[in-house]
């Protein structure tokens, strides 16, 4: 049964018509169109689908829809402002921190999180914490040099 519920995504209030069991990643895939967010194994293990949920990281194939309203999400296509990339993002450009690209959404937003917690962390500390988003062309230790560099960059 459809349910009117309201979420806030990339800063734009919306309304919909939507099962409020349905998990967010369908949601956003298919009545927003916003398909940056990725569908990896369904079950949250493999972090394809994380976006931001008030500035934590979650998986949104897990989550329902209904968990959400009146928080603010954040998917990979909302992170860029006034058409300038976020530094994470600009950081996983320069030091070609993808292969095949599927997983980068999730390892940005992974990664985004972790620097607004943790402005400086060392490489231990984005190990641990990018360890729950998995790369399966194992472009690791450029996501680990991307992550040093996105928080060089936002420390100044």
């Amino acid at each position: 049964m459809a349910d009117a519920i309201t979420i806030r995504v990339n800063g734009v209030e919306r309304t919909l018509a939507v099962d409020g069991d349905r998990n967010l990643l369908s949601v956003f895939r298919t009545e927003l169109g916003l398909t940056g967010t990725k569908y990896g194994c369904g079950e949250g293990h493999c972090g394809a689908c994380t976006v931001l949920l008030d500035d934590q990281a979650v998986r949104s194939c897990v989550l329902p829809v209904s968990a959400v309203g009146g928080r603010s999400i954040t998917t990979i296509e909302g992170l860029a402002e006034n058409g300038k990339l976020h530094p994470v993002q600009e950081a996983f450009l320069e030091v070609q921190a993808m292969q095949c690209g599927y997983c980068t959404p999730g390892q940005i937003l992974n990664a985004v999180s972790l620097l607004r917690r943790n402005p400086r962390p060392s490489e231990p500390e984005i190990r641990d914490a990018m360890s729950g988003n998995l790369c399966r062309c194992a472009t690791y230790v450029r996501i680990l040099r991307a992550v040093q560099l996105a928080s060089q960059k936002l420390s100044g």
